[in-house]
């Protein structure tokens, strides 16, 4: 008999009871034979896929693992045999048997099959809802949330498995254990979002309701996945680019400040704002000085001797910046000194992440801070619109874009920086790519912008990697960097289970 996988089990799954859309109070309480009988159901399930992204094996603050770690932004200085199996994520190594990679894989097709519960069941007349337009937005919420875990796999994977139906026998699993070509995945990801779009969410979500889309997400989202598919796929580039703009454009236009400059950059993570900052468009809610629900991103990213994040003493090195994104920043960019600080300890010596604070007194000495990750924020926004311009050839749209994040910076304007800036990035799209390095280092976005900068290309992502100055990140060996590396391997269980249809990605 075959072994069945974890991303089996996880179409069985059943779905969570809760209070809100932070708690989750019994993971069993509605079974999937009982499907729906109120509106009550409805909410919990929902919820229940709203939890199953905050999960760090998915989105969670500490998925960096599979994003920051895999990019030239963050490392390790521990070796193999001190980090283990993830320490294969910096050092290119990786291989089908990584387990971090298989729970990864897990969590979001977890997200996929808590959503395909809502979808596939939503829409049955006997369940009564208190206002007909809550069918429509919890619908909604099911087909953003499918949408951004296949967004993931797609990226990281290339060709995934792509289920849209809730799978009740073992019989049906089998049947749709098979990777569809990434071009009909991206279809069906901009389908689920176009279709999101018809409901009564709000464009941004009111203080209380932070955790929960919004139109404004899922239209720059939309939009992502166009810039996306422009980037990497072979047909529809012009096409591809100009929806892009449309969606990106509907989503900047959903916004209730002027300028990004109204917006200092501290506040955006400052966790006492966090919910009513108007930058922020989508994160994931962290409680603070909850033992159940609280952030542990500040004390996480801690240098050994220093307090400026957390109360809770540290004694290890933090989260290991690699001086190779340090040297990135400009001088009198007031992003660095926010973003990342030098350790001087002796156990120390290495830049870490400071971008996240919570030294207050709900925190504690325990650490138990109440940052929210956020997935999307406008100066993202922004910075895709000038990437997707320049693709389209509106050179002076898309440096007005870019200018608007580097004026927040202190920076000069695009056209005013001086000639060691302009011979340092040569073209527009250099100047953005280092843009949203700057802006948004530790976000988990860096990876996925080498990808679109040079995905369509693999050679050019492994010159990249080539070019760095290899003393600049920490231990990782840039000499395993290769083609392969532009996405993971399939889980071994996976390919197993079918190595026909669940073929492995070269290279591995």
């Amino acid at each position: 008999m075959k072994k069945i996988s974890l991303l089996f089990i996880a179409f069985l799954l059943v779905f969570s009871s809760c209070s809100d859309y932070l708690e989750v109070e019994n993971p069993n309480a509605i079974t999937s034979d009982k499907f729906f009988s109120s509106e009550i159901d409805v909410q919990k399930a929902v919820a229940g896929i709203y939890n199953a992204i905050r999960s760090n094996n998915c989105l969670g603050e500490t998925s960096d693992l599979f994003s920051e770690e895999r990019s030239d932004n963050a490392g390790r200085t521990d070796n193999q045999s001190a980090a283990g199996t993830p320490f294969q994520f910096t050092n290119f190594s990786l291989v089908p048997t990584n387990p971090e990679m298989k729970n990864h894989w897990n969590a979001l097709y977890t997200v996929v099959s808590r959503a395909n519960y809502v979808l596939s069941n939503i829409d049955n007349p006997s369940i009564r809802f208190t206002d007909e337009n809550n069918r429509a937005i919890y619908k909604s919420e099911a087909l953003f949330l499918r949408a951004l875990a296949y967004f993931h796999l797609v990226r990281k994977w290339g060709d995934v498995p792509m289920v849209t139906e809730f799978m009740t026998s073992y019989e049906d699993i089998e049947a749709s254990t098979f990777r569809v070509e990434k071009a009909l995945v991206y279809r069906q990801i901009a389908e689920d979002l176009t279709n999101a779009l018809n409901s009564n969410l709000p464009n941004i979500q009111p203080a209380a309701s932070k955790g929960r889309t919004c139109k404004a997400a899922i239209n720059g989202l939309l939009g992502q996945v166009y810039l996306t598919m422009g980037s990497v796929l072979t047909e529809n580039k012009q096409d591809n680019y100009t929806k892009a703009k449309q969606y990106l454009e509907a989503s900047y236009a959903m916004r209730s400040f002027g300028q990004l400059s109204e917006i200092p950059y501290e506040d955006v993570f400052d966790v006492d704002k966090k919910n009513i900052c108007p930058e922020i468009i989508f994160q994931i809610v962290y409680r603070q000085g909850d033992q159940n629900y609280y952030s542990n991103v500040a004390f996480r990213n801690q240098s050994i001797g220093e307090t400026i994040n957390t109360r809770r003493p540290s004694t290890g090195r933090g989260f290991f910046v690699n001086p190779d994104l340090v040297n990135e920043y400009e001088t009198g960019d007031t992003r660095k000194d926010f973003s990342v600080k030098w350790a001087d300890h002796p156990s120390a010596k290495a830049w870490f992440i400071t971008k996240y604070r919570d030294a207050s007194d709900a925190a504690g000495t325990n650490g138990w801070g109440g940052n929210d990750y956020i997935l999307m924020r406008y100066a993202d926004i922004i910075l895709m619109l000038a990437e997707v311009n320049d693709r389209l050839g509106n050179t002076a749209e898309a440096i007005s874009y870019l200018n608007q994040v580097r004026n927040r910076a202190g920076l000069p304007d695009y056209q005013n920086s001086d000639a060691s800036y302009h011979a340092k990035y040569p073209t527009l799209k250099m100047a953005i790519l280092h843009e949203r390095r700057s802006e948004l280092a530790f976000e988990n976005h860096r990876l996925y912008d080498l990808l679109r900068a040079f995905g369509e290309n693999p050679q050019e992502f492994v010159n990249h990697f080539k070019r760095k100055n290899p003393a600049d990140f920490g231990i990782s060996d840039l000499n395993n960097v290769s083609t392969k590396d532009i996405y993971f391997p399939i889980p071994f269980d996976e390919h197993k289970l079918d190595p026909v249809k669940m073929y492995q990605n070269p290279g591995y």
